[in-house]
């Protein structure tokens, strides 16, 4: 019994890094590279989604909660993973070990990111727009570590999704399993140049 309430732990824990707060990545992504056009199309595309019916709710039910779940049942397995060398080659125990990694490093910048600035903008009521974020990363080391950050949340969601297509029951043959890997691979490469570069936008 303890064991089908792990496995179903984890299930709901590989499900919700992809549905929803995957896709909330690329949506957040998608939104900051508005930035790459111009100071005006991205804080139009913010007001765009500032202006949500019930936001707050959306927020609360299909981001953080979500997000909660996956990040402390997150921690609680990088900490508690054993060795999966008997599993898997060379370069898929590095992956293991770079997820929890990353996993660790995107739980750390998250709550940096939230406090700098949906919590900000709560509690001081200042606005959350281009020179908000152009003022942030005005700061070199702030630069790398946001850099650093979206790098981590993008391999931890793109290795992720190599993770959930085999828990899922999608990727079962080997040969399966190695067209997601370059395919999750490609992913992450395309949504790190996107996140740089809007990073890089800003300064």
């Amino acid at each position: 019994m303890a064991g089908n309430n792990e496995f179903a732990k984890r299930k709901l824990h590989s499900l919700l890094g992809v549905i929803p707060v995957g896709l909330f990545l690329v949506v957040h992504l998608t939104v900051n590279f508005m930035a790459t056009k111009g100071e005006g199309a991205f804080n139009k595309a913010v007001e765009f989604m500032e202006s949500l019916p019930y936001l707050i709710v959306l927020e609360v039910v299909l981001i953080f909660l979500p997000l909660l779940y996956h990040a402390i049942y997150g921690v609680y397995i990088a900490f508690t993973a054993k060795p999966n060398n008997g599993r898997f080659g060379f370069f898929r125990n590095w992956m293991f070990l770079l997820q929890r990694v990353t996993g660790i490093l995107t739980f750390i910048f998250l709550i940096w990111h939230v406090w700098e600035t949906r919590l900000a903008k709560a509690i001081y009521d200042t606005t959350l727009d281009f020179n908000m974020m152009a003022d942030i990363l005005s700061n070199p080391a702030m630069l790398a570590f946001y850099i650093v950050g979206v790098i981590s949340a993008i391999f931890h969601f793109a290795n992720g999704l190599w993770t959930f297509c085999i828990t899922w029951g999608i990727t079962v043959s080997p040969r399966s399993q190695r067209i997601s890997t370059y395919v999750t691979m490609i992913i992450f490469v395309l949504l790190s140049v996107v996140g740089v570069m809007a990073l890089l936008a800003f300064v």
